[in-house]
């Protein structure tokens, strides 16, 4: 069972260096996605995301809507860890796992298979684990005799066939991403979409940042709309879609 509960979430960040009259009075005239604002010292602070209050079950798939800025990607690290609430109550219970950057902690001058383990590690999987997963890794990313290779010697394309497959090892019980994963030449392509979507199905909870409306519609059942940090709609993907993209035509 996985559940994330957020009640009252706000995120702040100071900005130290902005103690000067004309860079704070220039902060503040700015278009943000967060809110300006100084606190009792005179510090800029930016609210990020603003009394959060929400709660994702078993099954939901939930998209998250809203121009840059809005506070998606704030939200998303907030779920993965990354960044702790400043004030409120954020519960997330279940395996969590993302997919916000797949090339995370790859090494160039290491060989493939160095950077499944490496990868593999940082994504907390076992040495146990990974070396019983390293063959289908191996495989599936049809890399050949180049996985002993540096992966500097690599396309772009295999790097990501790599990467995408490492990361797509797992089947974690709260998935989080930003935007759909499409990597690879069209016949891996096919392949990858099939593998993301089997990703999806067998996850407890979705939330994926996306400014795709066909993506929300397909893929989520739920929608948050955020404006400035702050939920600005939350109801089914179809209800927040026609709000925040128009009527269908």
């Amino acid at each position: 069972m996985a559940i994330i509960d957020f009640q009252g979430v706000c995120v702040d960040f100071p900005v130290f260096n902005s103690t000067g009259r004309s860079l704070k009075k220039r902060l503040m005239s700015v278009a943000t996605g967060g809110q300006l604002s100084e606190d009792a010292t005179g510090v800029v602070v930016i609210r990020a995301l603003e009394n959060l209050t929400f709660k994702f079950e078993d099954g939901e798939r939930v998209a998250l809507l809203g121009h840059n800025g809005a506070g998606k990607t704030t939200l998303l690290r907030v779920l993965s860890g990354v960044y702790a609430p400043t004030s409120g109550n954020a519960i997330i219970q279940g395996v969590l796992g993302s997919l916000i950057d797949i090339s995370l902690g790859i090494d160039p001058e290491a060989s493939g298979l160095d950077n499944i383990y490496i990868r593999g590690r940082l994504l907390g999987m076992s040495a146990a684990e990974i070396k019983a997963k390293t063959p289908e890794i191996v495989e599936y990313s049809e890399l050949g005799d180049f996985i002993e290779m540096p992966v500097r010697t690599y396309s772009t394309g295999m790097h990501m066939r790599l990467a995408f497959t490492i990361s797509t090892t797992l089947r974690p019980q709260i998935l989080l991403m930003d935007e759909w994963l499409s990597v690879g030449d069209e016949g891996f392509k096919h392949k990858a979409e099939a593998r993301m979507n089997d990703v999806v199905q067998s996850t407890n909870i979705l939330v994926i940042a996306t400014h795709s409306r066909e993506l929300a519609l397909k893929t989520c059942t739920r929608a948050l709309w955020l404006e400035h940090g702050k939920i600005k709609m939350d109801a089914t993907s179809s209800e927040v879609c026609d709000a925040y993209f128009g009527p269908a035509a």
